[in-house]
């Protein structure tokens, strides 16, 4: 599975100059925050996503991913609908859950 990025919408706030990027790979979801002077990062590995919550507004969703180790959850905000759906698709078909086979149209 190659990886593939959600970047959040500059009109969001606190993406306004370095927007969040969420980044979702075969082995982890990395969450890339950066800043004046610093860049954050930080990821959970698939086989420890416990949970992915979406919360959608008018345009714009937050996304929510809580690990089943304890940590602190991954959030991010500001990302457009479809790309919220699609990061929840692709940590569910990562993980091999049953009835989250990509779907053909």
């Amino acid at each position: 599975m190659p990886s593939e990025t959600f970047q959040a919408s500059r009109w969001t706030r606190g993406n306004h100059l370095f927007p969040t990027i969420i980044e979702v790979t075969a082995q982890a979801v990395i969450r890339h925050k950066r800043s004046w002077f610093s860049r954050d990062e930080m990821s959970i590995s698939i086989a420890r996503v416990a949970s992915v919550h979406i919360r959608t507004g008018i345009i714009w969703s937050d996304i929510l991913i809580e690990s089943s180790g304890g940590s602190d959850p991954l959030a991010s905000h500001g990302h457009i609908k479809a790309d919220a759906r699609r990061v929840r698709e692709l940590i569910e078909t990562a993980q091999g859950r049953p009835g989250s086979a990509p779907k053909i149209a």
